[in-house]
């Protein structure tokens, strides 16, 4: 009988094993590039089957696959390092920029409760988007300026401020997840939260000139709307942020 058991317990490892090769992401190499992005987005979105539960922060067997997913390191070790040129430096946050927004919809499922399967993977993937775009428009903006024969004519700032403006308004997207706070538990509704309180404070900070008029707006509405006190109070502190720079 206890030869039976170990037999019938190899083989449900042997099994699980394949099943875990059968998935191929480096994640032996410390940052992974643009060019991993797209292979391993395409592997995530179309390599597991419905009824497949993807790589997650609680597996500790795929957790690995997220964590690296999601590491802003990716992105910052090329766009922080001094000893790069502009040039390269906004191709390469363009090229993130397009994987990240592959990524957009891979851990967005729900269940029949209408609940989020995956809402720190989600998230994460979001904030991952968020601090990426404090980059990937810095670098336009920054050769926007480089290339204009008169970098300070009205033309050239004019430019410079629509892209901070879209950057705005991208950054508002984020806030449409409060519409669907009921999909979320508490964990996720703290992490919601925190990712208004850090990625949003940043913003603001690096673009007090920009128009945040609709932003307000949009907070005002969610506030209204929220049952969530976390949520609710960042975005009172986010508003006295941005009325504050206003002033």
């Amino acid at each position: 009988m206890k030869k039976t058991k170990l037999l019938l317990l190899i083989i449900v490892v042997t099994l699980a094993s394949c099943e875990t090769k059968k998935y191929k992401f480096p994640i032996d190499k410390r940052f992974w590039t643009p060019n991993d992005y797209v292979t391993i987005v395409r592997q995530l979105k179309y390599g597991y089957k419905p009824d497949q539960k993807l790589p997650t922060f609680d597996d500790p067997e795929t957790r690995i696959i997220i964590e690296k997913l999601t590491d802003q390191q990716n992105f910052k070790v090329v766009l922080t390092d001094s000893e790069l040129g502009l040039n390269y430096k906004n191709d390469f946050a363009s090229s993130f920029f397009e994987r990240w927004r592959d990524m957009n919809g891979i851990y967005d499922a729900v269940d029949k409760k209408d609940k989020y399967l995956y809402e720190k993977e989600m998230l994460s993937v979001w904030q991952f988007g968020l601090k990426l775009q404090l980059y990937y428009f810095k670098f336009g903006n920054d050769k926007i300026i480089q290339e204009a024969d008169d970098p300070e004519s009205r033309q050239t700032k004019n430019n410079v401020l629509s892209n901070i403006n879209t950057l705005i308004n991208n950054y508002s997207i984020y806030l449409d997840e409060i519409n669907r706070e009921r999909y979320f538990s508490e964990t996720g509704l703290a992490l919601l939260a925190n990712g208004i309180d850090t990625y949003f404070t940043e913003l603001v900070k690096l673009y007090p000139e920009g128009d945040y008029e609709k932003m307000l707006q949009k907070i005002d509405l969610m506030i209204k709307k929220s049952d969530s006190e976390a949520i609710k109070k960042s975005l009172n502190m986010l508003k006295k942020l941005v009325t504050s720079r206003m002033d």
